[in-house]
């Protein structure tokens, strides 16, 4: 009887380990065919609005469905939402130069705040007369370093408007054209008459000729799409819910102008960013269907729009299935295939509850070094729940050289470092299935990404979904320099001393001007009304 005792103890820990192993390889092997479809070239780079997006929704959907999940979207499933980008650049208008047709976007760009006319002229470059086209060189134009570019251009073209100009045309200016493209998405004044910007080759034409002939029409056209979320719920009849997430959407062929290679218009795949995230959630679905962990529901969701700005996080976080009051917390996984030893798994969000920082101690995997950042906001989507009050956690295995390219490829994957940090997730919901509703706390604000760097902060939290003109601010943080000034939720921020504000590029800009005991003015629109404060970082 000893021995068999002796021999069950030995015979169980091998079942278990067997069990085990087999378990992670059929993760392991779901999580290769999820990656495999999403990241594949049928889906064209999941561009939000787009017939791949679509193909991949229904995929999710079609997974969710078989995982035993409830549909929780408007429409089965699919929870729809509008993109408003502004303007686009509409087939009939066009610019002519010495007979030659130019191409939109590539040569031309009809400047936001152009008038929908034509013009047309005979035109020497260094004469500007009333009654005709202006052609104005970049170079020429004196202006403050630091005011806003599309502000420079917009006070020539109506200079030019007022000494009697029938169109403008700028050439030589410092901008990309993806830079300028960008512009058509801001609200600005529009003029009386047409006004375009050309690329460097044609500048070039504009300085050596000596008689321009130009024909312009400017015709914009309104951007509108649509995106999809995919939301499955797991209903355990409990009173609380927790969300887990992940944004299925990527660039396409780079049209939004967010590709890192800018010159390469090859499908970006997006393995990692983020049908690696997307393939988690999907066999997370699965796995905790068979756990029976009843102490929470489980909604789950694929976000689209994310690449735009969170825009499909925001919209769910405004349009919520389940009251939001009933939700525990919230866990986001985006670009979590690329898990290297060396470099370990960067969780954020441990500030935003007092019990994270232990549980996520306690289910952390062995050998895996971790790195914790307690912000709860982030250029992710967890940020539009830590916006609602709601504890979040964010995985990620870190950014790399295949970011925003075309060569974030399923092959590319470290399918059996993704079972790790899949597994902890897991592990994180297992263990805080017995603990009551989790407190929130408040943490210090991460910005988005810039190449700008700053030694001060102002303390808002810019809603990155925001189109228009300025920054909207979703959230002040108490005790920081907004906060004491006086500046509150829903604000637009314009100008930032001397600055002007057009978007949170400016801003981080500004941002970059100033350091530590400088006092200056922040400048906000608060409804109808222009407010100014006097703040000290």
């Amino acid at each position: 009887m000893k021995h068999s005792i002796w021999l069950l103890a030995l015979v169980l820990p091998s079942a278990q380990l067997t069990a085990q192993k087999k378990a992670d390889r059929k993760t392991l092997g779901n999580l290769q065919t999820h990656i495999s479809y999403l990241a594949s070239d049928k889906l064209e780079g999941r561009l939000t609005g787009s017939p791949g997006e679509q193909l991949a929704a229904s995929y999710i959907s079609a997974q969710m469905k078989q995982a035993g999940l409830t549909p929780k979207g408007d429409n089965g499933y699919l929870q729809t939402f509008p993109v408003n980008e502004g303007k686009t650049i509409d087939p009939a208008s066009s610019l002519t130069i010495n007979n030659n047709a130019l191409i939109p976007v590539e040569q031309y760009i009809p400047l936001p705040f152009s008038a929908q006319k034509r013009a047309k002229g005979d035109v020497m470059p260094a004469v500007n007369e009333p009654d005709n086209i202006w052609l104005l060189n970049v170079k020429d134009i004196e202006s403050d370093p630091h005011t806003d570019p599309l502000e420079i251009y917009h006070q020539a073209a109506a200079e030019a408007a007022k000494a009697g100009a029938t169109g403008v045309v700028f050439y030589n200016g410092p901008e990309t054209a993806a830079d300028v493209h960008k512009w058509l998405s801001k609200e600005t004044t529009p003029l009386t008459i047409p006004v375009m910007w050309v690329t460097d080759g044609i500048s070039k034409t504009m300085e050596n000729a000596e008689e321009v002939q130009v024909s312009m029409n400017v015709v914009f056209g309104a951007s509108k799409r649509t995106g999809t979320n995919v939301i499955g719920f797991l209903d355990n009849k409990a009173p609380a819910t927790i969300i887990i997430g992940a944004h299925f959407d990527h660039l396409g062929k780079g049209e939004d102008h967010n590709s890192l290679a800018p010159n390469d218009k090859s499908i970006h795949n997006g393995a990692d960013d983020n049908a690696s995230g997307t393939a988690a959630l999907i066999e997370l679905a699965r796995l905790l269907k068979a756990a029976h962990f009843n102490k929470y529901n489980v909604l789950f969701t694929a976000f689209s729009g994310e690449e735009l700005g969170l825009f499909g996080s925001k919209y769910f976080a405004d349009h919520s299935p389940v009251e939001l009051g009933s939700v525990d917390y919230m866990i986001n996984m985006d670009m979590i295939g690329r898990l290297d030893t060396s470099k370990g798994l960067q969780v954020g969000g441990v500030g935003t509850s007092p019990v994270w920082p232990e549980v996520v101690k306690a289910a952390a995997p062995a050998g895996i070094k971790l790195t914790f950042d307690s912000s709860g906001t982030g250029p992710s989507d967890h940020t539009s729940f830590y916006l609602k009050n709601i504890p979040v956690l964010f995985f990620f295995t870190g950014s790399h050289a295949d970011y925003h390219k075309p060569s974030d490829d399923a092959d590319r994957i470290n399918y059996n470092g993704e079972v790790v940090v899949l597994k902890m997730v897991y592990d994180i919901v297992e263990k805080t299935n017995g603990m009551t509703k989790l407190a929130f706390t408040k943490t210090k604000d991460k910005q988005m990404a810039t190449s700008t760097r700053f030694s001060v902060t102002l303390g808002i939290m810019p809603d990155y979904t925001w189109q228009k003109n300025g920054v909207h601010v979703d959230a002040v943080t108490e005790g920081k320099t907004a906060y004491k000034a006086g500046l509150a939720a829903n604000d637009i921020i314009i100008k930032l001393g001397n600055h002007t504000v057009a978007n949170l590029e400016d801003y981080m800009q500004a941002l970059a001007s100033f350091k530590k005991g400088d006092k200056t003015t922040v400048w906000v629109k608060r409804g109808a009304q222009e407010k100014k404060f006097d703040i000290q970082f």
